[in-house]
């Protein structure tokens, strides 16, 4: 019968492990295969991605094209719906003064987003820029009124 501790793998060859230090015979001996002086014989020596030891490096060289907009966004801030259900009362007008109020935004912002998660038990008023797809789902399953009112254009 056979067991654990007789099992072998025989489908991949196991690799040996890189014995340096331990004589000019072996190959490896003397610096250990990583050549004379410089930063890289040091101990403590990472190479760093893209490195070229004090020459330009090449994606320096290489001419940048095309064009970005990442510079220009102006993302949403975004508000769940346990965090309204968790910070207004019933009748409350949920808007960017009241969040500002209540103190789930600060700082300058470009709109706020409502997003589903969680639930909301309180019958309040929603007018925000925009709203997730989950979001509308469960305030349409519960009839509480939103209005977007975005402030981007297109």
């Amino acid at each position: 019968m056979t067991s654990l501790n007789q099992l072998k793998d025989t489908h991949r060859v196991r690799k040996t492990r890189k014995r340096v230090g331990r004589g000019v015979g072996s190959g490896l001996g003397k610096t250990c295969g990583r050549g004379e002086k410089g930063a890289g014989s040091r101990s403590g020596y990472k190479r760093r991605w893209g490195y070229e030891g004090g020459q330009m490096r090449l994606f320096m060289k290489l001419p940048s094209r095309g064009f970005s907009n990442a510079r220009f966004r102006r993302p949403y801030d975004v508000v769940n719906l346990k965090q309204i259900n968790d910070a207004f009362e019933d009748g409350e007008t949920v808007d960017l003064e009241a969040l500002v109020m209540k103190g789930l935004l600060s700082g300058p912002t470009y709109g706020v987003k409502l997003l589903g998660h969680g639930e909301l038990s309180k019958k309040v008023t929603i007018e925000l820029d925009d709203i997730s797809e989950t979001a509308k789902e469960k305030l349409d399953a519960k009839k509480i009124a939103y209005k977007i009112s975005s402030i981007r254009e297109n």
